[in-house]
């Protein structure tokens, strides 16, 4: 009776819980994946410039519309997409590398997103639109998740063979089918959307670690590109169960209590996992046989 007191009741009991963990599934379908890729193309620290990208469309939406979730939405996709192919585009005109060119952008976004809500907002909107609120999730957020999470599932499916192509050997896709650009391109577009929909629910400083701590913590335990995708999933969605319910026994915020549990999974993988972790570096299981 305690366990069911502990774990299910909460969701059993209240609508915006359960609205809340839905949430954080349908996160965890399109985020895994794409977390997956950006770490096997070394581009985590993107991920993270990306999230702060949409801020200022978001803050713009914002100043249009108040707390309007559409508006945010499409300010916040249009924005982080102008962002994502301008930086892109300064990588290849000149000698900046493009992680460097993200960095940029991401620090005069994270500023002006925070001056325009500034203009107009509180420090109680900014705070939301920083950290969202995932147990305010309604309806129509949730079909917005979903639906982004959908369209990434079945995009990233099509695109499989050569996006795995293009992390491990990007020369060889250019030299053979010279498409290694779209894909990036379409990529990007999918790291936006991705970050957009986590935005609804966690805000844009905490979108982003949903999308990589658990793909981070994956590469300790999965070798292969489905398993390191399909552990991430189960790792995100894990994370935000546990800490919907951390935040609702002790009277947490939910948006860091979730990225923390995602956080302990990442500290104990860098500690226990089975491929690359201080465990299987220092400890290796072979030289503990018995004779």
């Amino acid at each position: 009776m305690d366990l069911y007191a502990h774990l299910i009741a909460p969701f059993a009991d209240y609508g915006f819980m359960r609205r809340a963990l839905i949430a954080c599934f349908a996160l965890a379908l399109g985020s895994g994946p794409i977390g997956t890729f950006l770490v096997l193309r070394r581009m985590s620290l993107i991920g993270d410039s990306m999230s702060h990208a949409i801020l200022p469309g978001a803050a713009i939406g914002f100043l249009v519309a108040g707390l309007s979730l559409w508006a945010m939405s499409i300010g916040g996709l249009a924005v982080g997409l102008a962002v994502a192919l301008l930086a892109g585009l300064i990588s290849r005109i000149t000698d900046q590398r493009e992680d460097a060119s993200f960095a940029g952008f991401y620090l005069i976004s994270l500023a002006a997103g925070v001056l325009i809500v500034s203009l107009r907002g509180s420090n109680v909107d900014l705070l939301h639109v920083l950290f969202g609120s995932i147990l305010s999730v309604d309806n129509d957020a949730l079909l917005l998740v979903a639906g982004i999470a959908s369209l990434t599932l079945i995009t990233l499916a099509l695109i499989y063979r050569p996006l795995v192509a293009e992390c491990f050997d990007p020369g060889f896709l250019r030299a053979v089918a010279g498409r290694g650009s779209l894909y990036h391109i379409i990529f990007l577009v999918f790291v936006v959307l991705n970050l957009v929909a986590g935005f609804q629910a966690l805000g844009t400083l905490m979108a982003v670690g949903l999308m990589m701590l658990p793909a981070a913590a994956a590469r300790f335990w999965a070798i292969e590109v489905w398993s390191l995708a399909a552990l991430s999933i189960a790792m995100a969605f894990f994370s935000g169960w546990a800490g919907l319910l951390i935040s609702y026994h002790y009277d947490l915020p939910s948006g860091p209590a979730i990225i923390l549990t995602a956080g302990m999974f990442y500290l104990c993988s860098i500690l226990l996992g089975r491929h690359g972790s201080i465990r299987a570096r220092f400890f290796p299981g072979a030289h503990f046989h018995e004779h």
